[in-house]
């Protein structure tokens, strides 16, 4: 017997695949703010720090990068609680992803500090600019145009990646689609309609970051 699509069902439920939508645009702009801050810190220390402070980062990034995200989720999820520390889904989302796309940052970052030419640091120094002002223009600005386009990828991926806290019931897209399709039972119309709509995300990221890239390193 041939299959009949029914998207109308799917459709009848947008209030719910808005808010998970909305959701997941607030969870992927947090956690790249987040995640961007501390992964230019942490490049920071490796590149610059004292030899203690670049093994701490060192081990931060190998173990975040080394293990999965889930399990990262779960462990800030369901095992702090064991520690005293409860956290509500939301809260422990925003956490576990700024962690690990931190420890991704860290390393597409210091790449990128590693590709700015030592000659060109001294020769801000010789003209007296500060530390601060040194690391802003002729280290940090260089050093993320070098590297945007991967450094962009990432902040991608980690939208993408978001779907992952459904697992312990943040109302995501994603989560919010299997809710649907328990009401529904329409599994290929519920998922096609969340993986257009993570790819109609996706694209529209790109096409961001391409307007942010001409407006602050075109010069």
């Amino acid at each position: 017997m041939a299959y009949t699509f029914q998207f109308r069902d799917v459709f009848a439920q947008k209030a719910a695949i808005i808010d998970g939508l909305v959701l997941t645009l607030e969870l992927s702009a947090g956690t790249i703010l987040l995640g961007f801050a501390l992964g230019v810190g942490v490049a920071s220390a490796l590149v610059y720090g004292r030899p203690w402070l670049r093994r701490i980062g060192a081990i931060y990034v190998e173990s975040i990068r080394n293990t999965p995200l889930i399990v990262q989720l779960f462990l800030i999820f369901f095992g702090l609680p064991n520690l005293g520390i409860k956290l509500d889904a939301l809260t422990a989302s925003v956490i576990a992803l700024t962690i690990n796309l931190g420890a991704y940052s860290a390393e597409i970052v210091r790449a990128g500090f590693e590709s700015v030419p030592r000659s060109q640091i001294e020769a801000g120094v010789s003209l007296g600019m500060t530390g601060p002002q040194v690391f802003r223009h002729v280290v940090l600005l260089p050093a993320l145009k070098n590297v945007y386009p991967s450094l962009t990828s990432q902040f991608v991926l980690m939208m993408l990646a978001t779907s992952v806290v459904s697992q312990i019931s943040a109302a995501e897209l994603f989560h919010a689609g299997s809710i649907i399709q328990s009401r529904t039972f329409r599994d290929f119309e519920v998922y096609t309609v969340i993986a257009v709509l993570y790819l109609a995300l996706s694209l529209l990221m790109r096409a961001g970051f391409g307007v942010c890239y001409r407006l602050f390193f075109r010069r």
